[in-house]
């Protein structure tokens, strides 16, 4: 009775520990369970997701914010005297960037109004002198009706010397005239005619005095027919080179073409720039876009106009842009590169490619929070919205 007495404590903690290690078991084994039904749960929503919504978008995280970045460069050399702005400074378009000395644009300008003024005082001298030519056109023809008179009268007077010698001529027979009368009258008869040729040829040479000074005041009348002092060629091939040397002054004055930031200023003061030599760039903020990088089996159903949505790593997930897709890229980015590969030759392994989508922004979304050139970001497009 004794030894029963002491084995009943024994056997009740026996027991008490076989029930313990049962109730553990039990509830390992319910807790395995409802962690495989979690994990069986979990795994056919990501599934289901994936084949049935998931399906209706594509998504990569290689992905950059670009934009059109403007040079700046001049229109005309010189020497900076003056930078007004230097890296990361924000610039509104028509702002003063870069001043160049402008003593040579100076100096142009005055030799071109000097040379409007020698232009306009030609024209009025050609001008002026339609008047000096009529009046010569009008001396010569007076000449010409001189010389026709004289050629007349030459011919009256050679006329009279050939009557006379006729005459002294029949006499000489009779006695009547001396030999020497008419040698003196054949004289005279030779000397009138040869007044009757200086006569001539004084008449030619008057009319072509008068079709010289015809010619000449045509020459100069073609000069100023149908223009003014404003409107001749001359003046305004002058004016022409004024506006470009007033051009040429504004330029030496560089403004931002763009609103923007400045990044890559390379002037210094003092250095002479040479007209198109890159002086800084200006990258406008507000037009920034995304270059998304998509595989080539992703781009199936992709077209232009179809809505994304952006994720920029600086701002992460609480910051969504959306945008919309605005072109697709016209070759992959191994095919622009400056070393194309070369498939054609040697061992060939299947590489899929990437072809770049351009993603215009919501620029109301880039003004709340502005994006930098370069920067990574991820983008999803929305396929059913097609």
């Amino acid at each position: 009775m004794a030894d029963d007495a002491s084995n009943t404590p024994l056997t009740t903690a026996a027991q008490a520990e076989a029930e313990r290690s049962e109730k553990l078991k039990t509830a390992r084994k319910t807790w395995l369970t409802r962690f495989a039904m979690l994990v069986v749960v979990v795994g056919g929503g990501y599934f289901a997701w994936t084949h049935f919504m998931g399906a209706d978008t594509v998504k990569t995280d290689n992905a950059y914010v670009g934009a059109e970045v403007a040079s700046v460069t001049p229109f005309v050399s010189g020497i900076v005297t003056e930078i007004a702005v230097s890296d990361t400074d924000k610039v509104t378009k028509g702002d003063v960037l870069v001043r160049l000395d402008d003593t040579d644009a100076r100096i142009a300008l005055a030799q071109a109004e000097a040379d409007i003024a020698v232009a306009q005082r030609r024209f009025l001298q050609t001008e002026a002198r339609n008047g000096a030519l009529d009046g010569q056109v009008s001396a010569r023809r007076a000449d010409i009706l001189q010389a026709r008179a004289s050629l007349n009268s030459a011919q009256t007077s050679l006329e009279k010397a050939k009557g006379d010698y006729e005459r002294r001529q029949s006499l000489a027979d009779s006695g009547a005239v001396s030999d020497e009368e008419v040698i003196e009258a054949e004289k005279a008869v030779e000397s009138a005619e040869a007044m009757v040729a200086q006569a001539r040829a004084a008449v030619t040479q008057t009319e072509a005095n008068l079709n010289a000074a015809l010619g000449e005041l045509s020459s100069n009348q073609a000069l100023v027919d149908g223009a003014t002092v404003d409107t001749d060629p001359s003046v305004l091939a002058a004016m022409a080179r004024l506006d470009a040397a007033k051009l040429d002054l504004e330029r030496t004055v560089v403004r931002a073409p763009v609103d923007g930031v400045v990044a890559q200023r390379r002037v210094q003061i003092g250095q002479r720039i040479g007209q198109g030599t890159p002086m800084m760039n200006i990258i406008p903020l507000s037009e920034v876009y995304v270059d998304a990088n998509f595989k080539e089996s992703q781009l199936r159903r992709v077209h232009e106009g179809m809505p994304a949505m952006v994720k920029a790593d600086i701002y992460g997930s609480k910051v969504v842009y959306h945008g919309k897709v605005t072109g697709l890229s016209g070759a992959t980015g191994s095919a622009m590169a400056l070393i194309p590969a070369q498939n054609a030759s040697g061992n060939w392994i299947k590489v899929v490619q990437r072809l770049p989508v351009r993603i215009q922004l919501d620029p109301k979304e880039l003004a709340e929070h502005p994006l930098r050139v370069g920067l990574s970001t991820e983008v999803e497009i929305e396929l059913d919205a097609e």
